[in-house]
């Protein structure tokens, strides 16, 4: 699955200029905890979450020095933070974002490793064109299992490894992915479960694939008895 598959297309955002009491409204009225930053010419400058407006509740004294070890913030960067009035003065920029197109396991690695629970979707030119959240990951997580296996064949098998399915069964079973059958090397068996483990909703992969090792031992020694 893409990015592009489970995406929000209608996205609110918020522009730069926009005070942070009507920013602040718009994610409590529609109940989200972020809302992407746009220019006036459609790009995507950064976003606007909870925690950039939790800035403004710690105010100034001891509990600042809290909120600057939790975000790890260098002290002039928490300061203006502090004495933000608008959306631009308070988001946070760049934006982390993610291609339409790229896979859920690419999302899903960005969000654990950025810490952060949503990507701004944008075209290469840097237009948005929808917004990823966890909660769309975690909805991807729980389809069914023959929506799996058949991405585990389609997808993985004939297209990103240009292999034919045919020798290869594929069994999905609460998420519990088995395979089996041949492959013609080593290599094909150990790299096919890495790329099945990264499909949406696997909980496991256990390979019993096999291939010709004794055949491919005696052309290794054909080679040697050629070439001494």
């Amino acid at each position: 699955m893409k990015v592009k598959d489970v995406m929000t297309t209608s996205v609110r955002t918020v522009r730069p200029d926009a005070s942070l009491k009507e920013a602040a409204a718009v994610m409590a009225e529609l109940k989200i905890s972020g809302l992407p930053v746009v220019g006036a010419d459609g790009l995507v400058l950064g976003v606007l979450s909870e925690g950039d407006i939790l800035f403004k509740e710690a105010g100034p004294g001891p509990k600042a020095g809290f909120f600057e070890r939790l975000f790890s913030l260098p002290i002039p960067e928490f300061e203006a933070k502090l004495a933000a009035r608008t959306v631009g003065e308070a988001m946070t920029a760049p934006a982390i974002t993610i291609g339409p197109g790229r896979p859920l396991s690419e999302a899903a690695s960005v969000m654990v490793e950025q810490g952060v629970k949503r990507l701004p979707v944008v075209e290469e030119s840097g237009s948005l064109v929808g917004i990823v959240t966890r909660a769309d990951l975690v909805r991807a997580f729980v389809r069914s299992d023959e929506a799996i296996a058949r991405e585990i064949r389609v997808d993985v098998l004939q297209r990103a490894l240009w292999l034919e399915d045919s020798s290869i069964n594929v069994v999905v079973d609460h998420g519990e992915v088995k395979l089996s059958g041949h492959v013609e090397s080593k290599a094909d068996a150990e790299l096919i479960p890495s790329f099945v483990q990264r499909v949406p909703g696997v909980v496991s992969v256990l390979s019993k694939l096999r291939w010709p090792v004794e055949t491919n031992g005696e052309r290794r020694r054909l080679v040697r008895e050629r070439n001494p």
